[in-house]
């Protein structure tokens, strides 16, 4: 491979992290800036979508949060070494499974981010429908879900 190429191939995954992160931190610094200037809760979109701020100290979804310090710093110590996996499978990868990698490490890093600067993940998406209420979530998470699943889609593709 040319030097050229080489230098494309590493600019292009790069801006595709990037790009998740800055889209990632622009939502949550839109929905801090509402709700800090806002007496309301959350912000009714329609029926089905509101912004709910949530400060999420667990891990996807809000799963397995803790109030102890002690665990919430293993989880994040845990997220990092899974972000390094990424970065190593995310080399090691070519096509569609790389972009599902850099995907997920693009939203892990906007949700790591969260979890370093304020100690917990920012979540506003609040999406419900009758008596169906979804966890609430944020965009890095919308990637991350994204990447997972079009990961195990291949896999089933193949098999």
């Amino acid at each position: 491979m040319k030097l050229n190429e080489f230098i494309k191939k590493i600019l292009f995954n790069f801006f595709i992290i990037i790009f998740i992160f800055f889209l990632d931190r622009l939502s949550k610094n839109l929905v801090l800036e509402y709700f800090n200037q806002s007496i309301d809760q959350s912000f009714v979109i329609n029926s089905y979508l509101r912004f709910t701020l949530l400060w999420n100290g667990g891990v996807a979804f809000g799963l397995l949060h803790f109030e102890e310090k002690l665990f919430y710093n293993i989880i994040t110590s845990i997220i990092c070494i899974v972000l390094i996996i990424v970065i190593w499978l995310s080399i090691k990868s070519s096509g569609l499974k790389r972009i599902c990698y850099l995907m997920i490490l693009g939203g892990g890093l906007g949700n790591i981010f969260d979890r370093l600067h304020y100690g917990s993940v920012i979540d506003f998406i609040d999406i419900n429908y009758k008596n169906f209420h979804w966890f609430i979530f944020n965009v890095a998470d919308i990637f991350i879900t994204i990447g997972i699943l079009l990961l195990v889609i291949s896999e089933f593709k193949k098999k």
